[in-house]
């Protein structure tokens, strides 16, 4: 099972990520209208506009720093020094590890960083700005946000190891599950509840998209809700409380690209990030 896991991943067709990324939104989108966590009113194909064009500009992004990831990871599986070329892991061990791995340091630490620096924070700053979280919002970042990411997606590699198989892999899973936390979807509490002890569920990201903090300086993770167990940044809160945005933009724009995209320059924006 793991060798044919490995060779499709290591020759995944590109139609077939496409798929992965289309097919996800299409599901949770669909899904949104029978389960909704919240009756929102607004224009939804309007709003998925918007934030379609902050996903077509992180896959370009993503793209642009390709190369230099595959380069990356064939340099590092050569060095003796990296995590997975510490000793010899059982295959299904070395997976698992590998993708705590990449998530913690391309999904959760550069996350953390990015509310921490007040010049990371201001591009984070349009992911937040949406009023109206639904699976959409899941790849809504500032161009320049998506440069961080894939930095970092990119040091992570360097520091594991990861073979392309295996990054393909996160990268999927990863889609996936973003999708999933940020859809306006509603679990039964218990069932929402045990998810979150593993993989970050919708009820546990939607408080990271509380208007302010605290609850908007926590559960950071994408794919992995350890990191959050293990670095204390967990937070609960019942979501009918919540309200999406952020309290130093205002709501209106939430959907205007020309705004989004200027507001990290914008010196009127403050933070007390």
């Amino acid at each position: 099972m793991l060798e044919n896991l490995i060779a499709y991943f290591d020759r995944i067709p590109s139609l077939h990520r496409v798929l992965i990324l289309t097919g996800g939104l299409s599901f949770f989108w669909l899904l949104e209208s029978g389960l909704p966590l919240m009756r929102l009113s607004y224009a939804k194909w309007k709003h998925a506009g918007t934030n379609l064009f902050f996903t077509l500009t992180t896959v370009v992004v993503n793209l642009l720093f390709a190369t230099g990831i595959v380069l990356g990871s064939d340099w590092s599986q050569s060095q003796s020094w990296v995590v997975l070329n510490w000793m010899n892991w059982n295959p299904w061990v070395e997976l698992i590890l590998g993708l705590l791995l990449l998530d913690l340091i391309s999904a959760y630490f550069i996350h953390w960083i990015e509310h921490k620096i007040k010049f990371m924070w201001k591009f984070h700053l349009i992911h937040h700005a949406d009023t109206y979280v639904d699976t959409t919002t899941a790849n809504r970042h500032h161009p320049g946000e998506s440069v961080f990411r894939a930095v970092f997606t990119l040091l992570a590699v360097l520091l594991t190891g990861a073979p392309m198989w295996m990054v393909m892999l996160y990268q999927s899973a990863s889609a996936l599950c973003s999708q999933f936390n940020h859809a306006n979807i509603s679990l039964p509490k218990g069932l929402d509840r045990a998810i979150s002890w593993l993989i970050v569920s919708p009820n546990m990201h939607k408080i990271h998209h509380h208007y302010v903090r605290p609850q908007t300086d926590s559960n950071y993770g994408n794919i992995f809700s350890i990191w959050d167990h293990l670095f204390g940044t967990y937070r609960d809160m019942d979501p009918k409380e919540l309200r999406y945005g952020v309290d130093v933009l205002p709501d209106e724009k939430q959907g205007q690209i020309r705004y989004q995209l200027q507001v990290p320059f914008d010196p009127s924006v403050k933070t007390d990030h």
